[in-house]
């Protein structure tokens, strides 16, 4: 499964991200990506990080399955995201809280999780398939309307969703 992720969306999301880049944007960078390294489970799962700006020395931590990639001018990290999730289409898990992303990502068929989600199912250590979404759930629920099948049943977006994030270990 192909993660993309949202870098500085991400990192802003979390009190610890957030303090290693107060020291330096590098700092923050690198402390995301060191997270990522121990959150795979699964040695097929590749992670793609897209920040804005330039490269600077430092990147992904050796022996991962772990990408950076930083948008060129004129193009920014969104336009980057929903490039990428537009050629891999379901294959791909789009984390960020991007409303715009988001609705790109799911145009495109791939799954998509929120910074706050991807967080929670990374800092779990009971089941983060039952926990973390909950507030999937509630958030996704349409108008009621009569409609037939299992009422007890997740949308297809939340079950998505769900196995997604049952592929990230706990640190």
């Amino acid at each position: 499964m192909r993660w993309l992720i949202d870098g500085y969306n991400l990192i802003r999301r979390d009190p610890d991200l957030r303090d290693r880049e107060i020291e330096s944007l590098e700092a923050g960078r690198r402390a995301l990506l060191h997270l990522l390294a121990r959150a795979y489970r699964d040695p097929r799962d590749e992670f793609t990080v897209v920040f804005d700006g330039a490269r600077v020395a430092g990147g992904a931590p050796p022996g991962g399955r772990i990408r950076a990639i930083f948008s060129r001018p004129p193009l920014t990290a969104d336009d980057e995201l929903m490039r990428l999730a537009r050629q891999w289409k379901s294959g791909a898990v789009v984390v960020s809280s991007d409303r715009k992303i988001q609705d790109a990502a799911r145009r495109s068929g791939s799954a998509v999780l929120t910074a706050d989600q991807f967080l929670e199912g990374l800092t779990f250590h009971e089941d983060p398939a039952a926990e973390g979404l909950k507030d999937l759930a509630a958030t996704d629920a349409e108008p009621v309307r009569d409609k037939r099948g299992n009422p007890r049943r997740l949308s297809k977006k939340a079950r998505r969703a769900r196995r997604a994030l049952g592929r990230l270990r706990q640190p």
